[in-house]
């Protein structure tokens, strides 16, 4: 009876330690992205789930939801990731939380032109 009740609180364990290893994954922040050198920030929404990123800022530009990795320094988690477009090339992010912030930045990546690079930050939805 003591094993079968040792396992349960293992497995319980097991399934709660992405949430806690994890504290990006199911969040979705509200904010804006800006093109560095420009005044006017552009509205976005930065969501976290199932293990992959998504702006839905460059939905229309085809970047896709991509696979991040997160990793605790302190009370903060940085995140990094790159999304790629067919037709208009890489999105590289990286991205810190503390408290109910998310800021970083993105690096734009396309043949043809000099990378871009954008800051964005976002509030907890």
């Amino acid at each position: 009876m003591v094993h079968r009740i040792v396992a349960a609180l293992v497995v319980a364990l097991l399934v709660a330690l992405p949430a806690i290893a994890n504290p990006l994954d199911g969040k979705t922040f509200v904010g804006e992205i800006t093109k560095k050198g420009e005044a006017k920030p552009d509205a976005d929404t930065f969501s976290f789930t199932g293990g992959k990123f998504h702006s839905t800022g460059c939905d229309q530009y085809g970047f896709k939801p991509s696979r991040y990795k997160v990793t605790q320094v302190g009370e903060r988690w940085t995140f990094t990731t790159s999304s790629s477009s067919p037709k208009e090339g890489l999105m590289s992010w990286k991205g810190t939380l503390k408290g109910d912030v998310l800021a970083g930045t993105a690096i734009w990546n396309k043949d043809g032109q000099a990378p871009i690079e954008y800051k964005f930050k976002a509030t907890v939805k």
